[in-house]
């Protein structure tokens, strides 16, 4: 029989206690997928797999959670699958009903009373089904920054019962451009995990690996000033209650790297699965490099 997928709390609640962070790895394909799973067996090391809106509307629901189960019972590990950045309780709720063991509800661009109503549906709906329940307060844009405010997370965390938090702290989604690499607000956050009793969480936490962007450079990108997240900011933050940190753009780097390189090297090459499975080995790098980094490395299944 196939397991289930196991609720995302047990695992951010473990991290929360023990002071590391789980990585919660965005994936969009079978190989990132693959990568994913099987790097959480060989590190011994937590597994959550989550996809975005946009992953949702490509690769569709039912090939997602299906690709998921297959793989995860093929590793024999436990599994989260977690809906990344639902934007409707509509989302949300064909997510849980498909079989998701975590759901991201993110009306962060509402009014803050509407965002409070809209994410108590999501809390009520998936409370009976055993699934966990991440959102977001503040707003994490590249227009424009929208922290979030400690007093309110208090209440807005009360009034709904949401199992872990999404902060905005001053990073950004993405990796871009900029003079300077991008700042997290150390005391603010401190000052939320001293008030709220729920796992905060971090987006927009990419520390866009200098190899891997000199690597695809050398092969025909043009990344040059690219910036993300310094690693020791990630680790301070780890110790100030984030217990959840979102990675998407740096896997897709890295995966858009290995196809330029292999592509490069073998231009004799035509078959799809040589290219893509050197690609899914350069993701696999990044993911052992982020599982030490956030302390997950020999904490699997331990909640």
């Amino acid at each position: 029989m196939e397991k289930p997928f196991i609720a995302g709390k047990r695992l951010v609640n473990a991290a929360f206690k023990q002071r590391f962070a789980i990585g919660a790895f965005n994936t969009v394909n079978l190989e990132v997928n693959q990568a994913i799973i099987e790097t959480a067996k060989e590190e011994n090391a937590p597994c959550w797999v989550q996809t975005s809106e946009k992953t949702i509307s490509y690769a569709k629901i039912p090939n997602l959670v299906s690709m998921t189960r297959i793989i995860a019972n093929e590793n024999k590990i436990p599994v989260v699958l977690h809906l990344d950045h639902g934007h409707s309780v509509t989302q949300a709720k064909v997510c849980i009903d498909a079989g998701y063991s975590s759901v991201m509800i993110d009306t962060s661009l509402e009014e803050y009373e509407t965002n409070l109503k809209l994410t108590r549906q999501v809390v009520t709906y998936a409370r009976s089904r055993g699934v966990s329940v991440e959102a977001e307060l503040g707003v994490l844009s590249r227009q424009s920054d929208m922290y979030t405010d400690p007093d309110q997370a208090v209440e807005f965390v009360e009034k709904t019962g949401i199992d872990y938090l999404a902060v905005a702290v001053g990073t950004k989604h993405g990796a871009f451009k900029l003079k300077g690499r991008e700042k997290i607000d150390l005391k603010r956050l401190k000052t939320i995990h001293e008030k709220v009793p729920v796992p905060l969480v971090l987006h927009g936490a990419s520390s866009v690996n200098p190899k891997t962007v000199k690597t695809a450079n050398k092969y025909g990108a043009a990344l040059t000033g690219l910036k993300g997240i310094p690693e020791e900011t990630i680790r301070k933050a780890i110790k100030l209650g984030i217990a959840k940190i979102n990675i998407d753009t740096d896997l897709r780097l890295a995966f858009t790297t290995g196809l330029r390189q292999f592509l490069a090297e073998n231009p004799n090459e035509f078959g799809t699965r040589e290219a893509l499975l050197f690609a899914k080995e350069k993701v696999k790098e990044e993911l052992r490099h982020k599982i030490k980094l956030f302390g997950m490395k020999n904490k699997a299944h331990n909640p």
